[in-house]
């Protein structure tokens, strides 16, 4: 199968440090590249990839830093890859509704796959879209709902490369919380659980531009260096070692979120995670055994106290059997296969029958 993926042109692929989206395209692409499959990846320069890259831009948008409208980019990159599009069985679009806007122009089917939630102005671009689209959890599926054109290809959850994580059963006494900094990430609760706990806690994420006020009001004045600690933007070897240590990992997050990789990479590192049941959470912690979920913050508080009774091994366990790269590459596979199926169908379902000569022949 011939495969064209398209990335955001935000990060490189895979991202240095913090980029859901850019992990899984990296996977994914390398993935189906490995199980022989001819695959192209539209993304930044600065991508590494085993598939054959092609890029209007040298380095990832974030790191540039000589960007400020990134529109003018992200068209361009949109329309390259329209261009090639006929080259290929299909188009699977990850960066979002640029892309989608200009699906009626391909021949080939188009898969979207929804790494975020939908705002209310991208809902206009769903209004018109008629390709294929997929969710990565089940709860964004049901938050996706109403556009007439717009046709459910299912739910592919995403995954990690769980060899890449160090398992550890011993761990140190101290809470993690691993996110972008941000009120919906939900930073300053975890701050207060620890406070509540007398525990220590080590905070480490990336702050974006939008989030600067809330990082310099609600976190910054709370960090302290001893109990509190901000580490800022780690590396992935960095990363790991901070999952592997881990008494366990906090994830308070104030919003449906869609998915949430940081919950696998710290059960795949034997740290159970302690989450608010909210978004994706509910199907990616098995609740007593790899993890436990709460509804508010007096339960995470709670929560955290019973730990120690979850098995690291049945952690790491959970998540190579259900969120590892061949899974993943699997559902996308059929996934594929199924639009490609449905679109040979229809093709065929618009043909008219052929009429013999004798038929021809008669008078209308």
């Amino acid at each position: 199968m011939r495969m064209l993926q398209v990335a955001p042109l935000w990060e490189r692929v895979p991202p240095v440090g913090y980029g859901g989206t850019e992990v899984v395209v990296s996977l994914l692409t390398d993935g189906l590249v490995r199980r022989g499959h001819e695959v192209v990846l539209r993304a930044s320069g600065d991508s590494l990839t085993l598939a054959e890259l092609r890029s209007v831009y040298p380095r990832s948008l974030r790191t540039a830093g000589d960007v400020g409208d990134t529109l003018p980019y992200e068209l361009v990159h949109a329309a390259e890859a329209l261009r090639d599009a006929g080259d290929f069985d299909i188009v699977h679009n990850h960066m979002g509704e640029v892309l989608m806007a200009f699906a009626g122009f391909l021949d080939v089917p188009m898969l979207t796959t929804t790494h975020g939630n939908l705002t209310p102005d991208s809902r206009f671009v769903w209004e018109q879209y008629s390709g294929f689209y997929n969710t990565i959890s089940w709860s964004q599926s049901k938050r996706i709902v109403g556009f007439s054109g717009a046709r459910f290809a299912g739910v592919v959850h995403n995954a990690i490369d769980v060899q890449s994580y160090p398992f550890s059963s011993e761990k140190d006494d101290h809470l993690l919380c691993l996110a972008r900094i941000s009120p919906e990430k939900g930073t300053h609760l975890a701050i207060e659980v620890a406070r509540r706990l007398g525990m220590p806690l080590v905070i480490a994420g990336k702050v974006d531009r939008v989030d600067r006020e809330y990082f310099r009001t609600a976190v910054e004045p709370e960090s302290d260096g001893r109990q509190i600690r901000f580490l800022g933007e780690t590396d992935p070897d960095e990363k790991r070692q901070l999952y592997a240590r881990a008494r366990c990992l906090l994830v308070p997050i104030c919003w449906e979120e869609p998915f949430g990789l940081v919950m696998l990479e710290a059960m795949a590192c034997g740290t159970p995670v302690v989450a608010f049941a909210r978004g994706a959470a509910p199907e990616i912690i098995e609740h007593g055994e790899t993890g436990l979920l709460v509804d508010d913050l007096d339960g995470m508080v709670e929560a955290v106290r019973h730990v120690g009774e979850i098995d690291p091994a049945r952690c790491r366990h959970h998540v190579e059997e259900r969120f590892d790269i061949p899974v993943m590459v699997d559902g996308y596979l059929r996934v594929y296969e199924r639009i490609l199926g449905t679109v040979q169908a229809e093709r065929l379902a618009a043909v008219p029958p052929l009429q013999s000569e004798h038929a021809a022949a008669q008078p209308v």
